[in-house]
């Protein structure tokens, strides 16, 4: 029998900017900034919102193990929401955070979505969506 996975845990981003980074989804995204302390004492930095946490690493001083092609920038990432789309074009324009494309539809993991595009500091591709 083939072993099966349950969800994801966190994932990673390596980042050219922490700051940058950290302000960007916390205020953008309305992300929570979750700084932690590992085993050998160092703090490390986070963001979280609901049960996803995605881990920060800083470009040039990764944490090993890390991936074999660290770099920013080179993440496409979906997160949904609940919030009507045109709240959040509202609150991007508010936030001077330029949409890229959308909303346009598009497949989600579980079926139709309505998406909007837009980047992060280190031009990650970053889509808000709600379901259809």
């Amino acid at each position: 029998m083939t072993p099966t996975l349950t969800t994801l845990d966190h994932l990673v981003l390596t980042v050219a900017d922490l700051e940058k980074t950290v302000q960007f989804y916390v205020t953008v995204l309305g992300m929570t900034h979750a700084p932690f302390v590992v085993a050998d004492g160092t703090t490390r930095h986070a963001l979280r919102f609901g049960d996803i946490k995605i881990n920060l690493h800083q470009q040039g001083a990764e944490f090993e193990p890390k991936a074999q092609a660290v770099t920013a920038g080179s993440a496409d990432l979906c997160f949904l929401t609940q919030t009507p789309l045109p709240q959040w074009q509202a609150h991007l324009a508010a936030t001077d955070t330029p949409i890229i494309d959308g909303p346009v539809p598009r497949t989600g993991a579980t079926g139709p979505i309505t998406s909007l595009y837009i980047r992060d500091p280190d031009g990650n591709l970053i889509e808000v969506a709600i379901p259809a």
